[in-house]
């Protein structure tokens, strides 16, 4: 039987809560079960009494503001305790169209993909000003190249993972999950696929951010970060290389300089010279050290994610049991 869970992260949500829950459908073909699970981000308006009100199967509190990626990774979690075969993630702003939900699923389901993500196509979008059109292409085109992956929005909250994605993403950024788990993607050889959404009318404006310097800012950040966690020899050593190269040239010129009896006043760019080979040199210890750390890092969580996986499997037993044993017997 296969189990989608729709899960929505919410921070204050009351005006557009119920709408989004009432364009949730709750028949898909290919799935056997679909629940909806709301992430209460510390909101404090009525959006808890309105998820109760419309009907929603889990609910999850956190007692204060944790931020997104938090509410997101939260959300993640819980669905893999309840036994989620597929998980989709959208916003209670009502901005993306629950009809979209059965053709994002689809990808997963005809196991072409392990995560979809749904394409607002922002270089057209009406809601968005040009300037913002334009960053977000650019910025979907940066992390399309850092990741590797065809995300022409990457910064989409309206995407669907399958169980074995779920189980092998770890959110480690404060900020968003968007662009990490992208990044992640990648290196964890999960597939990933867009497909063309549309939007419904725009309700608010974003809360990533205080400003689009902030979030583009914030974004950098996230992609730098995560970037050299991944890739700490690559990182440092190009950083190295540029020192050394640089660090080589006042050297050289001081050599040149000497050879042609000109040496003297010149001190200077050979201790200039030292000081950048000498940095160069640091920064690829810095790389090989930072490397060697990055592989405990991949057991910390090829370990996670058993834990994880002997977690659910033992939730999914239990569930089985617990139908097997309630099974209503034939009286003949």
């Amino acid at each position: 039987m296969t189990k989608l869970i729709i899960q929505i992260p919410c921070l204050n949500e009351e005006a557009t809560l119920a709408r989004t829950l009432a364009d949730i459908p709750r028949c898909i073909e290919g799935i056997d079960q679909v629940e909806i699970l709301v992430v209460d981000d510390g909101s404090t308006d009525r959006t808890i009494e309105v998820a109760r009100l419309c009907g929603v199967d889990h609910i999850v509190i956190h007692k204060r503001n944790m931020g997104l990626a938090t509410a997101f990774s939260t959300g993640l979690e819980s669905c893999l305790v309840l036994s989620a075969d597929i998980i989709v993630n959208t916003d209670g702003d009502n901005q993306y169209r629950g009809a979209d939900i059965p053709r994002l699923v689809l990808p997963i389901l005809e196991g072409k993909a392990d995560i979809v993500i749904g394409n607002r196509r922002p270089g057209n979008s009406k809601h968005f000003s040009y300037v913002k059109r334009r960053l977000q292409v650019l910025g979907s085109l940066i992390v399309g190249l850092a990741s590797q992956t065809d995300a022409p929005d990457a910064v989409s909250g309206f995407r669907a993972f399958n169980r074995d994605a779920a189980l092998r993403l770890n959110v480690l950024s404060t900020f968003s999950y968007t662009i990490e788990t992208l990044l992640q993607a990648k290196q964890k050889r999960l597939a990933v696929t867009s497909i063309p959404i549309d939007t419904n009318p725009h309700t608010r404006e974003s809360r990533l951010g205080r400003n689009m310097i902030d979030f583009i800012g914030r974004s950098a950040a996230t992609i730098i970060r995560i970037y050299a966690m991944y890739h700490p020899l690559r990182v440092f050593t190009s950083l190295a290389s540029a020192l050394l190269i640089i660090g080589a040239l006042p050297i050289a010129r001081f050599l040149w300089l000497y050879m042609n009896g000109h040496g003297q006043g010149h001190v200077q760019s050979l201790v200039l010279g030292g000081v950048l080979l000498l940095m160069g040199f640091v920064c690829f210890l810095a790389g090989l050290l930072a490397d060697l750390i990055a592989f405990n890092r991949r057991l910390i969580e090829m370990s996670l994610e058993r834990i994880r996986r002997l977690e659910s499997d033992s939730r999914r037993l239990d569930v089985l049991c617990d139908r097997t044993l309630f099974q209503p017997q034939n009286s003949d």
